[in-house]
């Protein structure tokens, strides 16, 4: 049970009403639209991050998937596990995120990825060797776009588990 009321949606101003909609009036938006400026700033950067950019999708997804594991943050692994299907991610790889390192289905590239949002979430910034096995593997774009991944979805992982959003039937979660 979350730990305050979720916002009402009916009294929200309509461009919070029109995110709400667009967003599913999924929890973890109706909680956000308490703050409604920070929800529209939110949702900007969160689109930017999932739909524009280099980044490979599989990658971005098998990362946001791993952050959210790393950070206990069952709604935003279920979610991005969700998601990471609709663009590529296997039901394989899905399953394997919890110990990828002993997992054989992961490329190179993954698994640098992995190794990178590891670090990051973990030790705070990654270590030389690590950084350069993925700045080896990415274009200094698509670098930056994932290391923002990670960094968005720490937050959002973490807003997540301080307010104790409530799980949403898979279909509705975003």
């Amino acid at each position: 049970m979350a730990r305050i009321d979720y916002s009402a949606p009916a009294t929200a101003s309509e461009r919070t009403r029109d995110l709400l909609d667009k967003n599913r009036n999924a929890n973890i938006f109706r909680m956000m639209a308490h703050s409604p400026s920070y929800l529209e700033q939110y949702c900007r950067l969160g689109g930017a991050i999932r739909n524009k950019g280099e980044l490979d999708p599989v990658v971005r997804e098998l990362a946001i998937t791993r952050t959210g594991i790393l950070c206990e943050a069952p709604y935003e692994v279920a979610a991005h596990k969700r998601i990471g299907g609709y663009v590529g991610v296997t039901d394989e790889q899905n399953a394997a995120l919890d110990d990828w390192q002993s997992a054989t289905c992961f490329d190179e590239t993954q698994r640098a990825a992995l190794a990178f949002t590891d670090e990051i979430v973990k030790l705070h910034r990654p270590t030389d060797p690590t950084f350069k096995a993925i700045a080896a593997k990415l274009t200094p774009g698509a670098l930056v776009e994932l290391q923002l991944a990670v960094g968005f979805y720490i937050m959002t992982s973490k807003f997540l588990e301080t307010f104790a959003i409530d799980m949403q039937p898979v279909t509705d979660v975003v």
